[in-house]
């Protein structure tokens, strides 16, 4: 026994020790691919020397003598905090990531070789404007550069994840950019989406007043009847409609799920509103949350003067912020940019397909999928004269394209002819709102809302191509339409001068919430589908509640955390709840329920991390969503997985006859919609003691809306997600300025997935007193302490210098890095 023992002690000590030299070794292979920002470097493709000025937060300063080698640094700098995430961008765009992760990523690599838009990037390399290109070719130089370096210095493959995932680092291109550009167009376009729900939507809705309802249009004049979809199509289309979308995998996903696709606040006050004299301006783009950010902080010294803010590693730009003379900030615009198209087959040649001439041969080209671990996969990718053919797999097509049929899309990003990278690059370089406006007329995808702001003048343009469509579309761009029909198809891109556009306002301020801009009659309409209509209620409240602001009130209301909606629905909804009931015993449903009414009474829509009534609140109005449609809907109820304050509020107020949604179509009875809200309350409350006990005071918003920032690669492994991950308590809500949209995802519906990865507020009353900062931190490695450094300061609202004044820079420096030409 004593042997056996002892044999067991030196197997378990061995097996210890081997664990830590593991380890060991493992760090010291990872620790390898930690950037050394202090030190001169030899390289080639550099004019001139070319200083990066790290500060304290890990934010570069890159000085340069000319524009190309700024860039050049630029480039460099990237690549040395992020290179794993710009080579896992560009495989994406590319369709390649098969190679490195398998089987799993096949469905994303097959849509993005369909759209085709690595091809597209590559063919407009050309349509660049000089200074364009030159900024590119320099760009991609930098970052090889830093990949060489690696190379010659075996420093440990440039990122801890090369040595899991192990593949080749091709040399950057100045294609990779224009890709990456367009693959921020597909994460932000959802248009394509809503035509799919909104068909599926219709045949199980009758009634047109009924999907107005559930799918409802912004506030405002406008919007005319349209046909059904059953009317649309050559022949009867069985209905899948009752079964749940299928959704694509999460894993390296290249498209959003739906409302996920892209939101953003913005405003900007003229010096007149103003308490400095000087203009103002606040900006937070939303996307979803990723360790590290989507956002990398930078400051280049142009030619035309110093530029700072967020830019997007992989793109030779600063996308939003702000130079010596002009600031500038963009929302997603939610034009319409997306139109499918359902395509007849020719029966008697299935390589032919129907056009306003007759049949004529579908574009093809084959495609090779390289697979990780299996055979590869070889692919024909079709082109109608309306764009790729996508297959009925992907976004649930398949349930609204007929038999003998194929879907298309047309959509402005599939241009071999992209200018947008040019926009970019002159945006930067321009000294005035009207240079500004004037350049970013190259912008062609995706489409923004771009606020700017110079010494004087505040304005907002809508940029990107707006498609011209037919006055007599038969579906108006909202459900897909037969392509052979010449009425269906664009017709070309309206001139820049349609987008909408508002130049130095009477009042003195504009923003944008991703809320409706416009109302203009189809087909100059924009778009019938737009992100907001609460957020903007509780702005316009803020901007004219004082007759001149400051920076610390663009800050206070970049932060703000009520809810309009909350504000709204809940007097709605628990009209004849409030204090109605009567006396009941401790620890039953109806005690609860009084004690959660008590509690909603009070509450003044604040969705703070530290409150239980936000969550209260949440829980009772999913499950009020719930109970209203899943009688109509069925299954597809799934699909509508978040509260959609404009439907509640018509069911309750009866608009146009919406309080039948109220009335269990299966039951017996007919029930009021005070008897669904009861319901639905003790649903909810019922779900909150089963994940968050049944201590209603005790409860915590932030404890359910915590925000992952998730690894897109290594955040589902085990053990290494928690070091990879990170985890934040957050307030806020869907509908509140400080926005955090929820997953509506079972096992954590309300988990923050989707916000404001990067904040900025400029002031040019005094310019270096402008701050920002971004969700993470500056680094992708995650040993590096700039991985995370800035994420707690992000969680508590607070920012960090803004600043062009290079001195301030040097003497908090982290490191100086000096590139200097072989």
């Amino acid at each position: 026994m004593a042997v056996l023992f002892r044999w067991l002690l030196r197997l378990a000590t061995a097996a210890v020790v081997l664990s830590v030299l593991g380890i060991g070794v493992a760090y010291y292979l990872a620790s390898r691919s930690l950037p050394d920002y202090d030190k001169t470097l030899s390289v080639s493709g550099a004019a001139a020397e070319v200083e990066i000025v790290r500060d304290n937060s890990g934010v570069p300063h890159i000085l340069a003598e000319s524009d190309a080698d700024a860039f050049f640094g630029l480039g460099y700098a990237h690549a040395q905090d992020r290179l794993w995430q710009m080579i896992v961008l560009r495989r994406t765009a590319q369709g390649r990531l098969s190679e490195i992760f398998g089987e799993r990523t096949v469905r994303t690599d097959t849509l993005l070789r369909r759209l085709d838009l690595y091809a597209l990037a590559r063919q407009s390399v050309q349509a660049q404007d000089a200074r364009t290109t030159d900024a590119l070719r320099a760009y991609a130089a930098g970052v090889n550069a830093r990949i060489t370096e690696i190379n010659t210095e075996s420093l440990g493959r440039g990122a801890p994840e090369l040595f899991l995932f192990d593949a080749p680092m091709a040399p950057w291109q100045p294609a990779d950019s224009i890709a990456l550009i367009k693959l921020m167009a597909l994460q932000l376009s959802a248009h394509m989406s809503e035509e799919v729900l909104r068909a599926r939507t219709s045949w199980l809705l009758d009634d047109p007043d009924r999907l107005a309802d559930i799918l409802p249009d912004m506030p405002g004049s406008g919007v005319a009847a349209l046909p059904s979809y059953a009317s649309l199509l050559p022949a009867p289309l069985q209905r899948h409609a009752a079964l749940p979308g299928k959704e694509m995998p999460r894993f390296l996903a290249a498209v959003p799920e739906r409302g996920l696709a892209g939101a953003s606040n913005v405003w900007a006050a003229a010096a007149s509103r103003s308490a400095g004299g000087g203009t103002l301006m606040a900006n937070d783009p939303h996307l979803g949350f990723t360790a590290p950010s989507i956002w990398y902080l930078a400051r280049l010294q142009l030619q035309s003067g110093g530029v700072i803010g967020g830019s997007i590693p992989g793109i030779p730009a600063i996308m939003v912020g702000r130079s010596e003379n002009l600031a500038w900030g963009i929302t997603s615009a939610y034009m319409d940019d997306q139109d499918l198209h359902f395509e007849e087959v020719n029966p008697e040649n299935p390589e032919e397909v129907r056009s306003p001439e007759g049949y004529v041969p579908f574009r093809t080209r084959k495609s090779i999928i390289e697979i990780k671990d299996a055979a590869p996969i070889t692919i024909t990718l079709r082109w109608t004269e309306n764009g790729p053919v996508l297959p009925g797999s992907q976004f649930n097509l398949e349930d609204v394209t007929p038999e003998g049929h194929v879907m298309s899309l047309s959509w402005t990003a599939l241009s071999g002819e992209d200018t947008s990278a040019s926009a970019a690059v002159g945006l930067m370089m321009a000294q005035s709102v009207e240079e500004a406006i004037e350049v970013s007329r190259l912008y062609v995808a995706p489409a923004q809302n771009l606020t700017l702001i110079d010494d004087e003048m505040v304005a907002m343009k809508m940029v990107g191509a707006m498609p011209r469509r037919d006055p007599a579309h038969q579906s108006r761009g909202r459900l897909p339409s037969p392509g052979w029909l010449e009425q269906n198809r664009w017709q070309g891109v309206m001139p820049y001068s349609a987008n909408p556009e508002f130049l130095a306002p009477e009042g003195g301020i504009v923003g944008n919430t991703n809320n409706k801009v416009i109302d203009r009659p189809f087909p100059n309409h924009v778009s019938f589908d737009w992100g907001d209509s609460q957020r903007v209620q509780r702005w316009q409240g803020l901007m004219q509640g004082r007759k001149v602001h400051t920076r610390d009130s663009f800050i206070e209301a970049q932060l703000d955390t009520v809810s309009p909606a909350a504000r709204t629905l809940l007097p709605l909804i628990g009209r004849d709840l409030w204090f109605t009931g009567e006396a009941a015993e401790e620890g039953t449903p109806e005690r609860r329920r009084q004690r959660a009414l008590d509690l909603l009474a009070d509450w003044n829509g604040e969705m703070s991390e530290h409150l239980p009534e936000p969550l209260i609140y949440a829980a009772w109005l999913r499950a009020l969503q719930d109970r209203l449609i899943r009688d109509e809907l069925g299954p597809l109820a799934e699909d509508f997985d978040h509260v959609e304050p404009l439907f509640i509020e018509r069911v309750f107020r009866n608009v146009n006859g919406a309080g039948v949604w109220c009335d269990v179509i299966r039951s017996a009875e007919v029930e009021t919609c005070s008897d669904i809200a009861r319901l639905a309350l003790d649903d909810a409350l019922l779900w909150i003691a089963e994940h968050h006990g049944s201590a209603l005071e005790s409860l915590r918003w932030g404890d359910a809306h915590a925000a992952v920032h998730e690894h897109p690669v290594l955040g589902e492994v085990p053990l290494l997600r928690y070091f990879v991950n990170i985890r934040q308590s957050t307030s806020g809500g869907d509908h509140t300025l400080m926005r955090g949209r929820t997953s509506g995802k079972d096992p954590a519906p309300f988990q923050n997935v989707h916000g404001a990865g990067y904040r900025g507020v400029y002031d040019f009353a005094d310019p270096d007193s402008s701050v920002f900062i971004n969700a993470t931190g500056q680094s992708g490695h995650p040993l590096s302490r700039h991985y995370d450094d800035l994420g707690q300061l992000w969680r508590r609202g607070e920012y960090i210098p803004m600043s062009l004044d290079i001195d301030l820079a040097r003497a908090a420096s982290v490191g100086i890095t000096r590139l200097v030409p072989k």
